[in-house]
């Protein structure tokens, strides 16, 4: 509470703050709550309904489950059965809060991503399989395949969860080359993951690299566990959907018990059933894990110069950012000398020289039509050329093919023929962009191999070739004609995506503006099929859309391709969390502490009809990925 004055009325105001709930890791929860976090009943949340399946053997003896769900604990029962009390109750408030320490989703990530890599490379130290937990197995007389083999050397025989030799080594080579660095082909292990690794192997990479691997209901129980981290880890939550959600994560955590030993169990795959509950009482989890918090850490570590007085140091290095960044507030129109730009700016540039090529014209032309169709100050012109086609053909006037495929031909000519004529008369109305537009773009194009737009880096396929990152995909969400077939002469205007890979980018130059345009290689319908998972596979060799190459560098979306391991000569789609940097965001750290991945589905196949989709839609799909 502190006294704060108020300049639009002139007087002073009570400032009071609230605390809403704190942040941590699990084992601060326990010392923060006074909740015991560990044992048999280690879930602050369940309290004494915590299950324990290590020791539940009827859970395991093969007999139908008919037991509900434990209520969670209520605000009067959790003080109760809390054995000590932290000084926050001294908040008069703070006992009628619903949630009161919130569950980490980042460390409650990280952890299950550990148990379930480590499970399936048999890692040391983080494989919850082994001689303790087969005894567990033959204790509760469940899966009975799986007990060891007790000769001169105990066997243990392999599980549903076990990969074999070469699968191991298949796995992390299909990962991405920018985690190579943590991948031990030698002894097929994953070394030194961090949080934000963990995050983008659990929700895009772990269910692309396990799709030829494991059998298949264990494989799916796994793909679905990594479909409800995206889901729950999403910029804007559904609250109508959050119901089906919680009920989907019950039924994938029932499907690992099918196939995943006991001790995988811990508390830290028990936390995953309560993340929906905060999601509807606390909001979105961006807000409430720590990953700004963890960052922020390796910021104050920076500032120790002196480690015997590292408190010092950290305070004397904030003091003096703190008068610098007041002192920029002053300056932010000034161009600054060793201080990088805002990324807030989104800011379009070259990243690389240009090579200066005269290009073909009816590849120019075909750019230059593409630019003057997605200009706004040309759609009325574009109106009144087809108005002015039907008018000169009455008697094509109902085929909408044809219309087009005239207007495509004609339309730049007529144009350059019309803007003069209104530039000849008084008070015309037309703009300057307008004016270079309806001239033309030069024939010497520059051409580049990376080029920045917004804030994201593009570069052509040949530049990927040779680096290890890959940022030529691109993915456009266009309105199109599609036509029924090849006789359709009256085809329908609908949204269509189109996948591509940037093959060229030019710089067309308009004497008093520029503007970056891509020429891509885009899939052909027919190399483009969604599987029953909702996974998204392109066949990169299928080109098409050959008269329609280009794409202006603002309205695309930046992908990835990563080598499907199912089937050769495909590719699954992953997308980027594209910033949007139009946005005004007053703290430029939210931008980082937004860690969303483009979900592969919006929603989870029902599993009572899983088998029969997968057939069905195996079949379909088949045909396409296997021809022969």
């Amino acid at each position: 509470m502190i006294g704060v004055y108020d300049a639009h009325n002139g007087e002073y105001f009570t400032l009071r703050a609230a605390l809403m709930w704190t942040i941590n890791d699990f084992p601060a929860y326990g010392n923060l709550s006074g909740c015991v976090v560990k044992g048999y009943k280690a879930c602050p949340i369940c309290g004494d309904d915590t299950p324990s399946h290590r020791r539940q053997r009827a859970a395991f003896n093969g007999k139908p489950e008919y037991g509900i769900p434990p209520e969670p604990l209520t605000e009067k029962k959790c003080c109760i059965w809390l054995k000590m009390k932290s000084i926050f109750f001294d908040l008069e408030y703070w006992k009628y809060l619903p949630v009161r320490h919130a569950l980490d989703v980042m460390h409650i990530e990280k952890n299950v991503c550990d148990s379930i890599i480590g499970t399936l490379l048999e890692i040391p130290g983080k494989n919850k399989d082994g001689i303790a937990a087969r005894l567990d197995l033959l204790n509760m007389g469940s899966k009975l395949i799986c007990n060891p083999v007790w000769r001169r050397r105990t066997r243990l025989p392999p599980g549903p969860w076990n990969l074999s030799r070469a699968e191991k080594r298949e796995v992390p080579e299909g990962y991405s080359s920018n985690i190579k660095n943590l991948v031990s082909l030698q002894d097929s292990r994953l070394l030194g993951l961090k949080s934000h690794d963990c995050h983008t192997l659990m929700q895009q990479l772990l269910p692309v690299a396990i799709r030829s691997v494991l059998e298949k209901p264990a494989r799916y129980a796994i793909t679905r566990l990594c479909f409800f981290f995206n889901a729950i880890c999403a910029k804007t939550v559904d609250v109508s959907k959050l119901d089906k959600l919680e009920e989907d994560v019950v039924v994938t955590l029932c499907l690992l018990e099918k196939y995943f030993p006991p001790s995988f169990f811990d508390i830290m795959v028990h936390l995953v059933v309560h993340l929906v509950r905060e999601v509807r009482l606390c909001g979105p989890v961006y807000f409430r894990w720590m990953y700004p918090f963890e960052r922020y850490m390796k910021v104050l570590k920076g500032y120790v110069q002196n480690r015997t007085r590292p408190e010092g140091c950290i305070a004397e290095r904030y003091i003096a950012e703190e008068a610098v960044e007041f002192c920029t507030q002053h300056l932010s129109d000034v161009s600054t000398v060793g201080v990088p730009s805002s990324q807030k700016m989104g800011v379009s540039k070259p990243l690389s020289g240009c090579t200066v090529s005269v290009v073909d014209q009816d590849l120019l032309n075909q750019a230059h039509l593409y630019v003057l169709e997605n200009t706004e100050e040309v759609l009325p012109y574009i109106e009144q050329h087809m108005i002015h086609i039907k008018t000169a053909y009455p008697k094509f006037r109902k085929r909408t093919k044809w219309l087009q495929d005239k207007h495509n031909s004609t339309f730049i000519q007529w144009l350059r023929f019309k803007v003069q004529s209104e530039l000849e008369e008084d008070n015309n109305g037309v703009s300057e962009n307008l004016r270079w537009l309806a001239a033309g773009p030069n024939m010497a194009v520059p051409l580049y191999r990376s080029y920045l737009i917004k804030g994201i880096k593009f570069n052509i396929k040949a530049q990927d070739d040779v680096r290890t990152t890959q940022n030529s995909g691109v993915y456009l969400l266009a309105q199109t004609m599609q036509v029924a077939s090849a006789k359709d002469k009256n085809p329908i205007l609908s949204n269509m995506g189109f996948y591509g890979v940037i093959q060229e980018i030019w710089d067309l130059d308009y004497q008093k503006f520029t503007i970056p345009v891509f020429r891509c290689d885009w899939i052909d319908s027919s190399g483009l099929v969604v599987d029953e998972l909702g996974f998204t596979l392109v066949d990169l060799s299928k080109i098409g859309h050959r008269n329609d190459q280009f794409v202006l560098a603002s309205q695309v979306k930046q992908i990835f391709f990563v080598d499907d391991p199912m089937h050769r000569g495909w590719s699954v789609v992953l997308s980027m969390p594209n910033r949007e940097y139009n946005d005004v965001i007053g703290d430029e750290v939210l931008g980082d502490v937004i860690i969303e991945c483009e979900p592969f589905t919006r929603g989870m196949p029902n599993v009572d009809t899983f088998d029969e989709l997968v057939l069905a839609t195996k079949q379909s799909v088949q045909k396409i990925l296997d021809p022969d």
